[in-house]
C-alpha cells in the first residue's frame, strides 16, 4: 500500500509540476493554479470545499502558427491583498467596497521567450482573471486566431442560456441541462438577419445552478480593444471554450504589446441573491475618467416611440417610398404618409405631457431624413444625423421643451452603418448641442458596416468605445440600443447610461414576446454587466386593442410593469407606453411618477433565476424605499420581511399589486392598491399572479 502511494505521488508530479493556491478574502473560495508536465497552465476553483471549475487549460493560437498554450515556465509569483472603497456617479448603491486577493504568475515561454502575465483576483463573490502581455523583444505586434481559455464544470448544471450570435442578443432564453444545449433550437427566434454562431455556442454572462445548490455566473469584465466573450459548449465534456467573433480574414483579435484582454469572471455562491449583489464585474473595471461629472444626470423619459411598436399606430419614415439617395432628395416634395408620428405637433403633445408628470426628457425616434430606405438593404450611407424632416421642426421644439423644463433626447440609428456614423459624429455632436441636447440614444440594426465587421467583433468594440467618448468629451450621456453588451464599463465612463443589448420589451409587440420569465433571468445575465434600457411601464397590454384579432400582447401583468422599475435596474428609466394609457390609469401611473432612478443602497431580497426575485431600493438622498416583486408563470405568494427600515420609525407602505383574479394572458389589467402603516419588524404577505408581480413605495410617516 505505500509503494502504490509513492506511485501516485510521483504520477502526481508528472502531470503537475509547478503549483499556486490563492483564497478570497473570507477564506471560501480557492483558487489553484498550475502548470503540467509539458508547461500547460491551469487552473481550478472552489467554494467551500466543493469544485466549481476543473482544471481548465488556458492560452493563445496566434495566426502566425505560435501555438502560446504548452512548453511554459513559470519565472515568478507575486501576490497582494486589496481593501478599499470608492463611490459611484450613480448606481446601486452610494459606496462599492473592492476587497480582492490577487495573484500575479509570470509566465516564460520557452520556445521563443515570450512573456505573459497571468493575473487572478480573487473575491468573496468570484474570480476575475486576465492575460497580460508586456512589451518585449520577441512579441510585439500579433494576432489572435484563437484564444484557448477552458471552464470545465464539475456537473450536468441547470443553464441559462440563449445562442451564441456575433450580431445580436435579442433572444428569450431557454432552460435546460448543460448537457442538452442546442443553439440551432433557438435559430430564428431573435431578428431574422442574424445567424448562431456555432450549433453549442451560447452568450455570456452564462447563468448555472448545481445539483448541490450552487449558482455559478460565467462572464468577463472591462471589455476593451477585444472581441466579446461567447462561449462554445461541449456537451459531453461539460466544458465551455471561449468563442470570439473573427474578422473578414478569420483573425479574432490584432494586438500590440504593451495589451491586456479583458477579465474572465466566475461568480460564484450558495445563494441566489448574492449574484445580483455582486459588485465584482464593476470592481474590475478602471476607475472614472471623466472629470466633471455634474452633466450626468439618472433619470426617466418619455418618448415617440412605443407607437411606432404597436400595429396601426405611427412610423418612422415620413413617406412611403423607396430607392433614395439621401443627397439626391428634396424632402419638402414627397407627399407625407400622415402617419409620421415625429410632427412638431405630436412631440408637443410629449414634451407638456413630461412636464406635467415631472419626466426631465423626451425621446424622439424618427425624426430625421433616411427611414424610408433603410432596412436590409446593408447601405453605406442612410442617415446624416443633422437633417429633419419637414414636419418636424427642431428649432421650436427645442425651445418649447426648454420653456416647459424639459430637454429633448437625441436618436441616432445608425442602420448598422458603423463607419458613416463616425464620419459624421462631429457634426452630429455640434448639431446636438446647438440644440441643447446632452443624451443620445444610438441604434445599429442591421449589418455591420464595414462589411466583414460583427456587432461583438474587435473593430465594433473599439467602435462602441470611441462614440461614448466622445460623447464624454462633448458632456452627453449615452443609451447604446444593439451594442456588444456591456462588462462594467459605465463605472469607467458613467456618460454611459444604459444599453439594450437583450431582448426588449418592444418584441412583445410584434412577436411571440418575451416569456414570463423573461424578466427574471435577465438580472443573472444581461445585466451582469450594466443596467439596460428596458423599457417597462406598459399598461396597454393586449394589442387586440389596436387591431382587432392581433395576438400579440406583453406577457406580464400590469402589476409587474410597474415592479420591473425596481428589479430591472437602470439610471435612465422609460415610461414607454402611450400618454393616453396612462391617462386611463392614473392612480397606477403615480407609482412611475414616484419611483427613484438613483439609490443609495439595495437589498436583494430573494431570488431565483427563471423563477423569481424581490429587491428592495433607498432612494438617493432620501428616507424613501421601493420595492419590486415579480415572478414567472407560476403564482407565487412570499413574506417580505422590512428589517431594512429604519428601526423605531413608521412607514407608509402604498402596495400596488394584483387584483385576486389577474392573470397576464387572461386578465392582465387587474390590479389593486392599498396603503397601510409598517415598521422594521413588519411583513407584508403578497400574492404574485401567473406572469405578476408588485410594487411598494415604503414613506416614513409623518
Amino acid at each position: 500500500m505505500k509503494k502504490l502511494a509513492v506511485l501516485l505521488s510521483c504520477c502526481l508530479y508528472a502531470i503537475c509540476i509547478q503549483s499556486e493556491t490563492l483564497s478570497s478574502p473570507d477564506g471560501r473560495i480557492t483558487l489553484d493554479f498550475s502548470l503540467t508536465g509539458d508547461g500547460k497552465p491551469q487552473y481550478s476553483l472552489q467554494y467551500d470545499g466543493k469544485p466549481v471549475v476543473q482544471p481548465s487549460t488556458l492560452g493563445f493560437d496566434l495566426t502566425d502558427g505560435r501555438s502560446l498554450k504548452d512548453g511554459f515556465d513559470i519565472a515568478s509569483v507575486s501576490t497582494s491583498h486589496t481593501d478599499r472603497t470608492w463611490k459611484p456617479v450613480w448606481g446601486e448603491v452610494s459606496e462599492i467596497r473592492d476587497k480582492f486577493n490577487e495573484m500575479s504568475v509570470d509566465l516564460l515561454h520557452k520556445p521563443d521567450s515570450v512573456k505573459i502575465v497571468l493575473r487572478f483576483r480573487l473575491f468573496d463573490d468570484g474570480l476575475g482573471f486576465r492575460y497580460e502581455f508586456p512589451k518585449q523583444q520577441n512579441l510585439s505586434y500579433f494576432r489572435v486566431s484563437n484564444e484557448l481559455t477552458e471552464f470545465r464544470l464539475a456537473g450536468d448544471h441547470k443553464t441559462f442560456w440563449i445562442p451564441a450570435n456575433f450580431d445580436s442578443n435579442e433572444y428569450y432564453y431557454t432552460t435546460s441541462k448543460f448537457s442538452e444545449i442546442d443553439a440551432r433550437s433557438a435559430d430564428g427566434r431573435g431578428i431574422g438577419t442574424h445567424k448562431i454562431a456555432s450549433p453549442t455556442g451560447v452568450q455570456s454572462p452564462l447563468m448555472m445552478k448545481s445539483s448541490d445548490g450552487l449558482y455559478i455566473n460565467i462572464f468577463e469584465a472591462a471589455l476593451a480593444d477585444y472581441p466579446a466573450m461567447h462561449l462554445n459548449a461541449d456537451t459531453s465534456a461539460l466544458s465551455l471554450n471561449v468563442l470570439l467573433a473573427p474578422d473578414a480574414y478569420g483573425t479574432k483579435a490584432y494586438l500590440q504589446t504593451p495589451c491586456k484582454t479583458p477579465w474572465r469572471t466566475v461568480i460564484v455562491s450558495d445563494d441566489a441573491t448574492d449574484i445580483l449583489a455582486s459588485k465584482t464585474i464593476l470592481n474590475l473595471n478602471e476607475p472614472c475618467k471623466i472629470e466633471d461629472t455634474g452633466f450626468i444626470k439618472p433619470q426617466k423619459y418619455v418618448g415617440v416611440w412605443w407607437e411606432m411598436h404597436v400595429p396601426l399606430h405611427g412610423s418612422w419614415n415620413y413617406a412611403d417610398i423607396g430607392n433614395i439617395k439621401l443627397d439626391s432628395v428634396d424632402w419638402n416634395k414627397l407627399v407625407p404618409n400622415g402617419r409620421h408620428a415625429a410632427n412638431t405637433v405630436n412631440v408637443k403633445k410629449y414634451i407638456d405631457f413630461a412636464a406635467e408628470h415631472g419626466f426631465s426628457s423626451v425621446l424622439v425616434e424618427g425624426w430625421n431624413v433616411g427611414w424610408e430606405d433603410w432596412a436590409g438593404n446593408w447601405k453605406e450611407e442612410v442617415f446624416d444625423f443633422v437633417t429633419p424632416y419637414p414636419d418636424f421642426d427642431i428649432a421650436e421644439l427645442s425651445e418649447y421643451a426648454k420653456s416647459k423644463g424639459v430637454k429633448l433626447m437625441m436618436h441616432h440609428e445608425t442602420s448598422g452603418s458603423a463607419s458613416n456614423y463616425e464620419r459624421r459624429l462631429d457634426e452630429a455632436v455640434d448639431f446636438m448641442k446647438k440644440y441643447g441636447y446632452d443624451a443620445v440614444k444610438t441604434g445599429y440594426v442591421g449589418w455591420i458596416i464595414p462589411r466583414g465587421e460583427a456587432h461583438d467583433g474587435q473593430w465594433m468594440v473599439n467602435h462602441y468605445s470611441r462614440v461614448i467618448k466622445k460623447m464624454a468629451e462633448n458632456d452627453i450621456m449615452i443609451n447604446q440600443h444593439e451594442p456588444v453588451r456591456p462588462t462594467g464599463q459605465h463605472r469607467t465612463y458613467p456618460n454611459l447610461m444604459a444599453c439594450e443589448a437583450a431582448r426588449g420589451n418592444e418584441f412583445n409587440a410584434w412577436s411571440y414576446g418575451n416569456p414570463p420569465e423573461h424578466e427574471t433571468i435577465l438580472p443573472f445575465t444581461r445585466l451582469m454587466g450594466g443596467p439596460m434600457d428596458y423599457t417597462p411601464g406598459i399598461f396597454e397590454i393586449k394589442m387586440s386593442a389596436y387591431q382587432s384579432g392581433n395576438d400579440c400582447q406583453v406577457h406580464t401583468t400590469l402589476a409587474k410593469q410597474l415592479a420591473l422599475y425596481v428589479t430591472m435596474y437602470s439610471p435612465l428609466q422609460m415610461a414607454a407606453d402611450l400618454p393616453e394609457n396612462y391617462e386611463k390609469h392614473p392612480d397606477a401611473f403615480k407609482f412611475i411618477e414616484d419611483v427613484a432612478v438613483d439609490w443609495d443602497d439595495t437589498k436583494i431580497l430573494e431570488a431565483e433565476p427563471g423563477d423569481y426575485i424581490t429587491i428592495a431600493r433607498k432612494a438617493k438622498g432620501s428616507e424613501e424605499w421601493f420595492v419590486g416583486a415579480i415572478t414567472d408563470e407560476n403564482p407565487r405568494e412570499t413574506d417580505i420581511p422590512l428589517s431594512f427600515l429604519d428601526k423605531g420609525k413608521k412607514y407608509i407602505a402604498t402596495i400596488y399589486s394584483d387584483a385576486a383574479n389577474a392573470h397576464w394572458k387572461d386578465n392582465p389589467k387587474a390590479y389593486k392598491i392599498t396603503t397601510r402603516t409598517i415598521t422594521s419588524k413588519s411583513k407584508l404577505k403578497l400574492k404574485l399572479a401567473c406572469g405578476g408581480g408588485c410594487a411598494i413605495s415604503l414613506r416614513p410617516r409623518p
